[in-house]
């Protein structure tokens, strides 16, 4: 069998600590742990995580992969659940019960907007870490509606289904901590998008565009929507995570799929799949680290978490 120092052509080193900046396959012994170790990057890839308490789909989330926030879902669904990286807790639940609505912000500081109880809802809530706060509502009613935005003082809502003809919209509004106001709308009118970013640099993609699922993808600047690179599957009822210029699309229909994508700021990528195709799922986090969570295929509880990048290793025996 041939020796690692054969391979590599030294010996594996010691130390008393990981060294800062290893190299990709470097293997090293760490002598205060007692552990092998190894190095390398992860070109990304899904792992089954704590289960949601209350299964559904059509909800939305708020937050990171290790403190995130799960509020809404069908049918008419307040619960709120908090995940701390392991383990789902319930919370406080909505003011108003809905499912299709939009969220952005924290697991502290959230926002939802939106949705069908029925019927239709412009309903607005803010999270403040313990309690929903009814606050001012969107401007249009709409479900099934996408929000961008890093805070519950500052988000954007976006496309949806008004709950008449033609049924899908490119309606964008921006919140200021107080009101909604009305901006500039998306070049594609949809339904069952996805976004990502904040309500001055956000990420529109995917949806029911009226000649059917879309690829579209449209980069907002905080005054406008621009069109850039599509995705490579279309679909709607997706999720999404990250920011306008490094952010990953994930499950979705029809067919529902697990396919997950990528984005550099400039072209999608695809990527390994979900473990459980779905869609009408809800997602948290970034583009490296990712959550998703619930879904309209069973288990409905399933959350799933993404990593992606360097990893330092231990290995085992067992």
């Amino acid at each position: 069998m041939a020796e690692y120092k054969g391979i590599h052509g030294t010996k594996v080193q010691d130390y008393t600590t990981d060294p800062d900046n290893p190299l990709t396959g470097q293997v090293w012994y760490n002598e205060t742990a007692n552990t092998l170790k190894y190095f390398y990057v992860n070109p990304g890839s899904w792992a089954t995580g704590g289960s949601l308490n209350t299964g559904r789909n059509s909800l939305a989330g708020a937050g990171t992969q290790t403190a995130a926030l799960a509020f809404g879902g069908y049918p008419g669904l307040a619960v709120t659940e908090s995940y701390n990286g392991t383990n789902w807790t319930e919370v406080n639940d909505l003011t108003t019960g809905r499912g299709e609505l939009a969220g952005a912000g924290t697991q502290t500081a959230a926002l939802a907007f939106g949705g069908e109880t029925p019927p239709t809802t412009a309903v607005t809530e803010s999270w403040n870490g313990t309690n929903w706060t009814e606050v001012a509502d969107l401007n249009t009613a709409r479900y099934a509606l996408a929000g961008a935005g890093s805070t519950n003082t500052a988000a954007l809502a976006f496309s949806g289904n008004p709950g008449s003809p033609p049924y899908r919209t490119g309606f964008t509004e921006s919140w200021n901590g107080s009101n909604w106001t009305e901006v500039a709308d998306l070049a594609t009118a949809r339904r069952g998008s996805a976004g990502t970013g904040t309500n001055t640099a956000a990420l529109a993609f995917g949806g029911d565009a009226p000649t059917g699922n879309t690829v579209n993808t449209e980069l907002w600047n905080g005054s406008a929507w621009t069109e850039v690179n599509n995705l490579t599957t279309a679909r709607t009822d997706l999720a999404g995570t990250g920011t306008n210029t490094a952010a990953l699309a994930f499950g979705g229909t029809s067919p529902t799929t697990g396919a997950t994508e990528s984005w550099n700021g400039t072209n999608w990528t695809e990527v390994a799949d979900l473990g459980t195709a779905r869609y009408a799922l809800a997602g948290a986090g970034t583009n490296t680290a990712a959550l998703a969570f619930g879904g309209a295929t069973a288990p409905k509880q399933q959350t799933e978490e993404w990593n992606q990048g360097p990893a330092t290793v231990t290995i085992t025996t067992d």
